[in-house]
């Protein structure tokens, strides 16, 4: 092995050292989808069920809320997965998230449940999603939840961290802010008036171009 061989493998070695792997860690509902709850509530004309996560930064409250009203109504998950099929994604979501993987390693980390899930999926192309479990009788009434893990959108930022990723996380409500703070980079999409006045660390964005050059940006850097 000659000398110039040596250092060039050295120098291979360097760059594949310096070289970044970054992943995007999207929210679903409000980024790429319309509000299932929001979607629900107007169908059954119930708008105690608008209530989501842009309004209450508790979420344990906000699903119990939530399954206190749909057992009263005796409502269940057929008639929210009824609702779900009509949902389509919203314009341009598709093609921004085409293109962002195309350039990116990109999951989506949501506080859905895999009941909710599915067809949403399918019409985007199914991209990879971490999200959570319903618990749901027999009979379809929704009795209780499971997460995936505690802080599920934080945690798995922090777990892909651990692993060699640099992060980047958009989302528009309270529950993405902690993915948002811990990663590299961190952008609010659509959010409230209320959440981009309180948080002005973070660039708000309302376009899919703008976000996607965003994170085009950060991941040539």
């Amino acid at each position: 092995m000659t000398f110039d061989y040596v250092i060039y493998f050295l120098y291979l070695i360097y760059i594949i050292e310096e070289i970044i792997m970054y992943i995007t860690c999207l929210d679903l509902e409000g980024v790429l989808v319309p509000e299932i709850w929001i979607a629900f509530a107007d169908a059954v004309g119930i708008p105690e069920l608008r209530r989501t996560t842009r309004d209450e930064p508790d979420y344990d409250k906000l699903m119990k809320y939530r399954i206190d009203i749909l057992k009263q109504h005796g409502l269940g998950l057929k008639e929210i997965q009824a609702t779900i099929e009509k949902i389509d994604p919203l314009p341009g979501a598709k093609e921004f998230l085409d293109e962002l993987r195309a350039n990116c390693q990109t999951i989506i980390i949501s506080d859905t449940f895999d009941q909710f899930a599915g067809p949403l999926m399918k019409k985007l192309g199914l991209p990879t999603i971490f999200c959570n479990t319903l618990e749901v009788a027999p009979n379809g009434e929704i009795t209780g939840y499971k997460m995936r893990c505690e802080k599920s959108k934080l945690t798995t930022v922090k777990a892909l961290q651990s692993i060699g990723y640099e992060t980047i996380a958009s989302g528009d409500s309270f529950n993405d802010l902690g993915m948002i703070q811990a990663s590299k980079a961190g952008y609010l999409f659509r959010s409230t008036e209320s959440i981009i006045k309180e948080y002005p660390q973070f660039p708000a964005f309302t376009e899919y171009s703008e976000l996607l050059n965003a994170i085009k940006k950060e991941i040539s850097k």
